[in-house]
């Protein structure tokens, strides 16, 4: 079903007349006026069901309608707006994933894992939850290349290669499993999937292991999760 086999009678008429005025005025036929001799009273008619060639609508139903349509269609060009890698002039690879990918991790499914050297020039690593980050920051620094993006104590996974200091932080979208044998696991937490980072290995079901080629990093890879659970 497409987008017009969706919206109801009511819709169709919110989107078509600015203001239930209009609406009314558009019921009312030239005899109407000949008769009543009085564009209000017509007006009332209509909206009472009394006079008309259409569809019975009441004021506070258009009126809610009208404000409901509205609200969607400022959500929607918010949201747009607020894609800060918008044009961009991105011309690495990796900010091109990143950008590629902004809009899709409002409701977190990409995790990133980022090796270089941070500004003292220790080397550090690290997995970021990208829609975490992109809630707690402004990613306008980094799309534009004003600062690079390096993972953080706070992130999911930071170590510092000279100092050997090794922290974890679970996410409002994954949990941080440091037990295992194997190595580190991440669990998605809307479906409970786990995301396997060991390049040896594949990365867990619905997930895919995308390295990067890119002049930013030392190394650089994405792992996107697709969530099959219905919400």
């Amino acid at each position: 079903m497409n987008r017009e086999e969706g919206l109801t009678a009511v819709d169709n008429i919110v989107t078509q007349f600015n203001t239930y005025e209009d609406f009314l005025d558009s019921q009312i036929t030239t005899v109407d006026l000949y008769y009543l001799e009085d564009e209000s009273l017509a007006r009332q008619l209509v909206e009472l069901g009394y006079r008309g060639t259409g569809e019975v609508v009441k004021r506070a139903d258009f009126e809610a309608r009208k404000a409901a349509i509205e609200i969607a269609r400022l959500a929607e060009r918010t949201q747009k707006k607020t894609l800060t890698s918008a044009g961009k002039d991105l011309k690495d690879q990796f900010l091109k994933a990143l950008a590629l990918r902004e809009e899709d991790n409002r409701n977190g499914k990409t995790v990133i894992f980022i090796r270089d050297k941070n500004p003292h020039g220790q080397e550090v690593s690290g997995y970021i939850d990208y829609a975490h980050r992109l809630k707690i920051e402004d990613f306008e620094v980094y799309f534009s290349g004003k600062r690079r993006l390096l993972p953080k104590p706070t992130d999911m996974s930071f170590y510092n290669w000279d100092s050997h200091i090794a922290i974890w932080n679970s996410t409002p979208n994954y949990q941080v499993i440091t037990d295992n044998p194997q190595g580190l696991l991440f669990k998605y937490k809307r479906d409970r999937k786990i995301l396997n980072v060991d390049p040896k290995v594949p990365p867990g079901d619905n997930s895919t292991r995308i390295p990067i080629q890119t002049d930013l990093y030392m190394q650089a890879v994405i792992f996107d999760h697709v969530s099959r659970r219905k919400t």
